[in-house]
């Protein structure tokens, strides 16, 4: 059967449903049988990501950022961050990104970040007189603003792919993510001056309440970024006190959660989350052999060389290219598939490691609010029951301010590699 037959059959079935790791999976068989090469070393694959013991920060993670999605966590996260900045003109809408950002490190997917804070922070933002599409832009955007921040998932994940650190990788990591609120706070408080949006009264009261309300849940972030930045426990251990700490303050402090009741479905969502990633990253892995033994990477090269002489035009092909993988596939197989395929051609332009994965990751976070096939835009529409046309219209100034700071990142590998190097023993 002819290749682009397959990969059409394929397209469909994923087109219709189909879980994406029986997919890949699929096109992995019929790859290798093309070849006439013993099918094994895709179990052979799945058995070698048993050996890499960073996997078990995956699903220490996933289960801890489920707990916080599932309790009244993102309530009191909000109360807190509307009472210390909601006195600022578009403190409100400052408040919206930060307190996603958080949410979204946490649980690394942009799409629980929308449908679990989207219901809360919308109808506040309308209620301050936040113009509507702003607010619904707002929120769109802010659904995957923290993906570059500690714990985040992608990050994890494409450390284990790169053979990179994870820890330089959160380094690496700070500044851009900082740069991408700041760019978008900056015209939040340009759009709370220029339609008159109302303060809220700053109140030591409200700070004072909603600080107790939250106060077991406040020193987290601080306890697993502090920690990684700071040098006093890896990725792995991070994600084991993640995942204790979360439960213990929301099941036995504030009983958000029935340990009988709740759990159970937690750990079952949270898990089948983590089991499409295992499964996923071990056809990874075969595949990557495969373009290995075919010689993918070099011939791609070959073919970029050709006509790309310069590593700025370089980014800027890459920039684009993933931009559309962006729009088509979910983060985890983009990171899993596309990875090892432009990392060696990256290479050959002089791009470090590490400075591309905070390219990708930022090019996935604009790709999720691109149109048409961005995967914020639909998840938005459903949430608020807008058309996604109108959803799209919002976040089209969003789009502009995040690809500059995209094009920052890209162009300035300091940004990236500056605190990586401050650290670096000399």
């Amino acid at each position: 059967m002819s290749y682009w037959i397959v990969v059409f059959i394929l397209v469909l079935i994923a087109l219709f449903g189909a879980p994406l790791f029986t997919v890949f999976g699929a096109f992995v068989l019929f790859a290798f049988s093309a070849i006439d090469s013993d099918t094994s070393v895709i179990i052979i694959s799945l058995y070698q990501i048993a050996e890499i013991s960073m996997l078990v920060a995956i699903p220490l993670f996933v289960f801890g950022g489920y707990i916080l999605a599932e309790s009244k966590a993102p309530q009191r996260m909000v109360a807190l961050a509307q009472a210390l900045f909601g006195w600022m003109r578009g403190g409100l809408a400052i408040v919206t990104l930060v307190t996603c950002a958080i949410f979204t490190s946490f649980t690394g997917a942009s799409g629980v970040t929308i449908i679990a804070l989207g219901g809360i922070l919308y109808p506040i933002l309308l209620k301050e007189k936040y113009p509507e599409r702003f607010s619904m832009g707002l929120v769109t955007a802010s659904g995957s603003i923290g993906l570059l921040f500690p714990p985040s998932l992608p990050v994890i994940l494409y450390g284990i792919v790169t053979k990179v650190s994870i820890d330089q990788l959160y380094l690496a990591g700070l500044i851009p993510g900082i740069l991408f609120i700041v760019v978008l706070s900056l015209y939040s408080i340009k759009i709370g001056i220029t339609k008159h949006v109302p303060k809220i009264p700053f109140s030591w009261r409200n700070i004072a309440k909603a600080t107790r309300d939250a106060a077991w849940e406040i020193p987290l972030p601080f306890l697993v970024v502090g920690g990684i930045y700071g040098g006093y426990f890896t990725a792995t251990e991070a994600a084991a006190v993640t995942a204790f700490y979360a439960f213990v303050v929301e099941v036995f402090i504030y009983r958000d959660l029935h340990i009988v009741k709740d759990i159970p479905r937690v750990i079952k969502q949270s898990m089948l989350l983590v089991g499409a990633t295992m499964a996923i990253l071990g056809i990874a892995f075969a595949l990557t052999n495969y373009f290995i033994d075919q010689q993918v990477p070099q011939k791609l090269l070959a073919m970029i060389q050709s006509t790309i002489t310069s590593q700025t035009k370089f980014l800027l092909v890459l920039n684009g290219f993933l931009l559309i993988v962006g729009m088509t596939m979910e983060m985890f197989p983009a990171i899993l598939v596309v990875v090892p395929l432009i990392l060696p051609i990256a290479q050959e332009f002089n791009v470090n490691p590490l400075h591309l994965g905070i390219i990708f990751l930022t090019n996935m976070e604009v790709a999720y609010l691109t149109p048409p096939f961005g995967l914020n835009l639909f998840l938005s529409s459903l949430r608020f029951t807008k058309p996604v046309f109108n959803i799209a219209r919002s976040v089209l100034v969003f789009i502009v301010l995040e690809f500059v700071a995209l094009l920052l990142i890209t162009y300035i590998p300091e940004l990236s590699l500056w605190l990586v190097n401050l650290r670096a023993p000399h």
